[in-house]
């Protein structure tokens, strides 16, 4: 009896041991480690990890086995459309948990009984088989006779899934620039050819009759006044439908700056499915007005030109034309390695669009401005009315007077100039952000005659400067982003010494080569302090890499010289190099650079640190 009982308790005993090592190696969440292998195709494998949840969640929503499975499950049907939508039709996923395949009934007790560490290994094999080719498409229903050339397909391309989705598209955008406002496109249909790996694909098309446009409206106006809207509009009624004319048209309102949104709504106050060839189709554009006063607050630091605090009241349509005030209020330098006491900076902006003609802007400027920094100080107020024409899309094209009048000492000694300049400039814009560029070029022509209007003798001089930024995005949608900028200057028809101060090229500082103070390069009196140069040559590379939603990484390098003369590139060679750190916001990157000079001159620091809103350049 006492035998038994024993046994009985050290069977007990037993079973609650292996209960306790157990639970002591079984883990709930479990973790676990994926592991893609490569297929060939760079563009698959970059999609597959891309849509692969198994990936994306394994950090933020840990999971048990059941749903560990079903996860993967999830993941077979879409590594099976990134396959199609890169025209592998024919290929075959297998997902296997800790050595199991899905459908393998012990996988769950596999993973319930599997220690935390190390975590139950995920192995995805994807192979894609053969790539299949367009060997015809088709357009059923009524369209018309040159529709087919409208999808943009041609025989033999790479049958991708998302390529065949975008023909269709394609051809929908096409038939409503024709004159087909209510036409239908259907998705898709393709028909796999197996034995030669082609596919034949389909698209059904109910085109309907071309028709003209009606009577086109504004609504939504408040303050901005109607005819300044109407001469924007192109379009008129009774001209055909042309879908591509309406859209010019809303960026055209969109951007005169007095709209928060512009919306197009076709067919207002009727059915446009019934119309029929004796009707017209009405266009309504929709407007929602931005306030007509903002203010903005900024501020900036670097450790060469200390903080800045600005502050700006915008009125956007001051006349109901569209007409923009801007006044300004600002301190600089504060503090600052660059520097010797605080400066500051007060202007009145007023900008009348469409001046004269659509497209053409004039620019009122007056301003009050005092610089205090090593390499000179100054007292400087100006005035400048400049006339902008938009010449493309890209293309815009300024001409200006600008009178100014300023003192400024440099080396003990002060000067008083009164000037004229004519600036001549021509730009080239195609990027995508003002503050924050992914993609596209910007490339800008400069040429400034300065006249002296005192009795010196100092006589007409002339600035040329050509810079120009470029960024590439590596098909990433703008998160890894390579960003290059140049700079090159020359000054005519004076001596260096002839010339003012401000005039003269510098190099240093965030604008220029980062890791140097600002205006720290070049020529250097005995005392070390700059001269500046009548010739500059700057560049840079920067590559930017966006980390999760929010944050960035950046490195970059940065070279420019200042020669003394007019002979571009005889000055000594300066770079810097540093990283930076991003922090993206709905309005622009907020900015930190820390930069460090690698072939440093006298007075030009050890590091220069950088902090300001928007990206360098």
């Amino acid at each position: 009896m006492k035998l038994v009982f024993a046994l009985r308790i050290n069977g007990w005993i037993l079973c609650l041991t292996l209960l306790a090592i157990t639970a002591a190696y079984a883990a709930d969440p479990q973790p676990y480690a994926v592991t893609i292998a490569k297929t060939g195709d760079t563009e698959l494998d970059g999609m597959l990890a891309q849509v692969c949840t198994l990936i994306s969640l394994k950090e933020v929503a840990p999971v048990g086995s059941f749903a560990m499975v079903a996860r993967a499950r999830a993941d077979v049907g879409r590594f099976t459309a990134a396959l199609q939508s890169l025209g592998y039709y024919q290929g075959k996923v297998q997902v296997r948990i800790a050595d199991r395949p899905l459908d393998d009934r012990g996988i769950y007790d596999t993973i319930d009984y599997s220690p935390a560490s190390p975590p139950v290994p995920v192995q995805i094999t994807v192979e894609p088989g053969a790539l299949f080719h367009v060997h015809n498409a088709v357009i059923e229903g009524s369209a018309p006779s040159e529709a087919k050339q409208w999808l943009g397909l041609k025989a033999n391309a790479p049958a991708r899934a998302a390529d065949l989705q975008q023909a269709a598209e394609k051809l929908m955008l096409a038939l409503q620039d024709h004159g087909y406002a209510l036409a239908k496109v259907e998705e898709p249909i393709g028909q796999l050819l197996p034995d030669s790996h082609e596919l034949d694909v389909s698209y059904r098309v109910v085109a309907g009759e071309p028709v003209t446009l009606g009577k086109v409206s504004v609504q939504g106006l408040a303050k901005v006044n109607p005819a300044f809207v109407d001469r924007r509009l192109k379009i008129a009624s009774g001209q055909p439908f042309k879908l591509s004319d309406i859209e010019k048209d809303r960026q055209s309102l969109q951007a005169t700056g007095v709209f928060s949104t512009v919306r197009v709504r076709l067919g207002e106050g009727q059915n446009p499915q019934k119309l029929d060839l004796q009707q017209h189709l009405p266009v309504t554009f929709v407007v929602g007005e931005r306030l007509r006063h903002t203010i903005h607050l900024g501020a900036a630091y670097s450790t060469d030109l200390g903080g800045s605090l600005n502050n700006y009241w915008q009125h956007h349509n001051l006349f109901g034309y569209g007409e923009q005030l801007n006044l300004t209020a600002g301190v600089t330098q504060l503090g600052g390695n660059s520097t010797t006491g605080v400066g500051y900076n007060v202007a009145a902006n007023f900008i009348k669009p469409d001046f004269l003609q659509i497209g053409q802007s004039l620019l009122v400027n007056v301003a009050n401005i005092r610089q205090n920094l090593i390499t000179y100080n100054e007292d400087v107020f100006l005035a400048e009315v400049q006339l902008s024409r938009k010449l493309s899309p890209v293309w815009t094209g300024t001409v200006g007077i600008s009178p100014e009048q300023a003192s400024i000492t440099q080396q003990g000694e002060t000067r008083d100039y009164t000037l004229a300049s004519l600036p001549l400039s021509l730009k080239y814009d195609s990027t995508n952000n003002l503050l924050d560029p992914t993609h596209g070029n910007l490339a800008t022509a400069a040429l400034t005659p300065i006249e002296s209007l005192q009795g010196s003798e100092l006589h007409t001089f002339v600035i040329m400067q050509l810079s120009a930024a470029s960024y590439l995005d590596f098909h990433t949608e703008g998160r890894s982003v390579l960003a290059v900028r140049g700079l090159l200057g020359n000054i005519a028809g004076a001596g260096r010494f002839d010339l003012p101060p401000d005039k003269r090229f510098y190099a240093g500082g965030s604008a220029t080569v980062r890791g140097y103070r600002y205006q720290s390069i070049g020529p250097q009196f005995s005392d070390g302090n700059p001269q500046g140069g009548k010739g500059i040559a700057t560049a840079t590379v920067e590559f930017r890499q966006r980390l999760f939603e929010h944050y960035g990484v950046v490195a970059f390098t940065d070279a420019g010289q200042v020669s003394p003369d007019t002979l571009l590139a005889s000055g000594d060679w300066r770079m810097g190099a540093g990283l930076g750190l991003r922090y993206y916001t709905s309005f622009g990157p907020l900015r930190l650079d820390v930069a460090l000079p690698l072939n440093p001159q006298s007075n030009s620091g050890s590091f220069e640190l950088y902090l300001g809103l928007g990206q360098a350049f």
